[in-house]
């Protein structure tokens, strides 16, 4: 029986080429535009480099794992690749939307499927004015960072700062500050999806910060101004049992 159109995308590893060349002999390999179904091929940086450049196309992607990281990967291996696409369990995520004023007036728009992080970019520790929904909730952060996390990405960056883990759907982002020196300790607050998120730059002259969305970092912000985006729905597969649910469900057993 005929078998949906794949097409399969590598991260430059080694071990990632070869599983292209062998998985595209096996099964055939047809371009973006044609496939109903998307395999990458290596860890997750390259499986969120491969959801944002074809978000554009609708189809869900499956990855497996032949890089060093596999959080949103599947267990490799080349036996019934199309079967086990057919039985997968699908996970719907909405990314970030980041926009960043930096100071020479230009405004940096980016997505972020994990997360949008602001981090001091001098030997000073930085200072943030934090407003959620029009409302100022914080004065002053004195911290090394901070940043906004979806539940998909709560197990990346944010979980390294003490971060919480946030279930799929639970309809929550999270806060969270990194090596917080005033309020002291510090860790953050929850939010609801829909929240808006502003970071305002306190003395951003002799204090400059650095934002980034997923890797795309923009210089000397002086504001910074986080939502989540519904419109963006990022589909990706797993083996059944091992769903995204599942895994940061067990992460947090670890």
């Amino acid at each position: 029986m005929p078998h949906r159109p794949i097409a399969f995308v590598a991260s430059h590893a080694p071990s990632a080429q070869e599983a292209l060349s062998s998985l595209a002999k096996r099964y055939t390999n047809v371009p973006l535009d044609r496939a109903e179904v998307i395999v990458a091929l290596g860890g997750d940086g390259f499986m969120l480099q491969t959801l944002h450049e074809t978000q554009n196309f609708g189809v869900p992607v499956y990855g497996m794992n032949r890089g060093t990281v596999g959080f949103l990967m599947n267990e490799f291996t080349q036996d019934d690749l199309p079967a086990r696409l057919d039985n997968a369990e699908e996970e719907v995520i909405n990314p970030l939307v980041m926009n960043a004023l930096a100071a020479d007036g230009s405004m940096h728009e980016a997505l972020a499927i994990n997360e949008v992080s602001l981090l001091r970019a001098g030997a000073q520790a930085a200072k943030l004015r934090i407003t959620v929904d029009g409302k100022v909730r914080m004065s002053e952060l004195v911290c090394d960072g901070a940043l906004v996390s979806t539940p998909a990405g709560s197990t990346a960056y944010n979980y390294s700062a003490h971060g919480p883990i946030l279930p799929i759907g639970s309809g929550v982002l999270a806060l969270t500050a990194m090596a917080a020196f005033r309020p002291r300790r510090w860790r953050g607050a929850l939010l609801p999806q829909k929240a808006v998120v502003r970071f305002d730059v306190l003395n951003a002259a002799k204090r400059p910060v650095m934002a980034d969305a997923d890797g795309k970092s923009v210089r000397n912000v002086v504001s910074v101004e986080i939502r989540s985006e519904p419109d963006i729905r990022h589909r990706i597969l797993f083996d059944p049992g091992h769903g995204l649910e599942e895994r940061l469900l067990r992460e947090q057993f670890v």
